[in-house]
């Protein structure tokens, strides 16, 4: 399979016609390998516009996803950026090739183990790893510029609000079946102001065990 062409494919078929437009997101899109971040047998579809199971049960969020959220946060080289799963580490990569530092959380550490060896096959140095639930426990590093969570969310946790630095953002992804709501959340002093993105249905963080996908009929 030509990754490189299927790659290209991606980016102005899938990505730019929605409304991902910020040149070093499709830059850094068109420069990560995604098929090194899916399972062997799974690379004829790495660059489809679907979600793709992982190892540990999880799934991988469509790369338009990914993208539009990243976009939402406005990374610079003088941001760092808390990840809320590690997941496969595409997100990963991506959000380390858009800020100064990533710090990436995973409960897995088998998962992380996993990612965190095809990014460092990739030179990607800027990431710290951490083996924690992001979603109830506080990071290290906090406060930070940004918060990337990686699913959905029922509701936005309190201890991710509490990381953001005052005029830091945080992109997640909330709500269940019929529709969830991406959110822009900035913190503004004790204030935390929401813009909604986009819709979408992405598997949930929180209850993989229960139902992946939240009860959602795909």
């Amino acid at each position: 399979m030509d990754f490189e062409k299927a790659r290209f494919n991606m980016v102005e078929q899938q990505i730019r016609p929605c409304d991902v437009l910020d040149f070093d997101v499709l830059d850094a899109l068109a420069e990560i390998p995604r098929e090194l971040f899916v399972d062997e047998d799974l690379q004829g579809l790495a660059y489809a516009d679907m979600a793709l199971p992982l190892a540990n049960g999880h799934k991988m969020l469509e790369p338009k996803v990914v993208a539009r959220l990243a976009q939402g946060l406005k990374l610079t080289k003088n941001d760092t950026v808390l990840e809320i799963g590690t997941g496969s580490g595409y997100a990963t990569a991506l959000l380390a090739k858009l800020a100064g530092k990533v710090v990436s959380d995973d409960i897995d550490a088998e998962q992380q183990k996993r990612a965190k060896a095809v990014l460092d096959g990739l030179s990607l140095e800027n990431i710290d790893y951490v083996q924690n639930n992001g979603l109830t426990e506080l990071s290290a590093g906090a406060p930070f510029d940004a918060v990337y969570v990686g699913g959905a969310v029922n509701l936005v946790p309190e201890v991710l609000k509490e990381q953001l630095k005052d005029g830091g953002r945080m992109a997640v992804i909330v709500g269940r079946k019929p529709v969830q709501h991406a959110l822009l959340i900035t913190r503004k002093g004790d204030v935390f102001e929401e813009k909604v993105l986009f819709d979408t249905l992405v598997a949930h963080l929180d209850d993989k065990d229960a139902d992946p996908f939240g009860g959602f009929d795909f």
